[in-house]
């Protein structure tokens, strides 16, 4: 059973939101609107961020709307579908030392799908934000994500998660949170 996401134990995992791979996703531009306002969030929230690369020669760096945010983190360049499959993820990810993961990413039943499946095997709290993943195609996505549910991922969305996150309607984390996602 997942534990309440808490900012001591969270990290988020942005998985190839790359030039040449984005502009295929379906309903690109609201995948996009709460892709920012979810890392916009972890960043007033203080949790880690991840963000890798899959075979960058080819489908290009990150996409400059989401690299412009984030641009002191050097992406992980892989070639595996499954991040854990890469040495340099997993040495990422373990120097974090946090346990609870939200990933959002591109394509949901590849990369997202491998990658939190095998997150979940070795011990982690994987939420995948539904409404910051996508694939080409809908149907792929559907089907992703009602696999990942099965095999002990939890589903999310951005409010939820930086709600979750922010515990409390006070302060002025919860100020910045709530122009975040409105």
């Amino acid at each position: 059973m997942p534990k309440d996401l808490n900012t001591k134990n969270t990290a988020l995992v942005l998985i190839d939101f790359q030039e040449k791979l984005f502009p295929a996703m379906y309903d690109k531009d609201k995948l996009l609107r709460n892709v920012v306002k979810l890392i916009r969030g972890a960043k007033v929230l203080e949790i880690p961020i991840i963000l890798t690369e899959q075979y960058p020669k080819g489908l290009g760096p990150t996409i400059p709307e989401i690299k412009s945010l984030i641009p002191d983190i050097k992406p992980v360049e892989k070639v595996c579908f499954n991040c854990c499959d890469d040495d340099l993820f997993c040495t990422a990810l373990d120097g974090l030392k946090r346990k609870q993961l939200l990933i959002a990413g591109i394509e949901a039943h590849i990369c997202v799908y491998q990658t939190a499946i095998a997150l979940v095997g070795a011990g982690y709290d994987v939420q995948v934000v539904g409404d910051c993943v996508a694939s080409r195609e809908p149907e792929n996505k559907v089907t992703a994500l009602s696999r990942m549910v099965g095999e002990g991922v939890s589903l999310t969305t951005v409010e939820m998660a930086l709600f979750e996150l922010l515990k409390e309607a006070k302060g002025d984390e919860f100020k910045q949170i709530s122009k975040i996602v409105k």
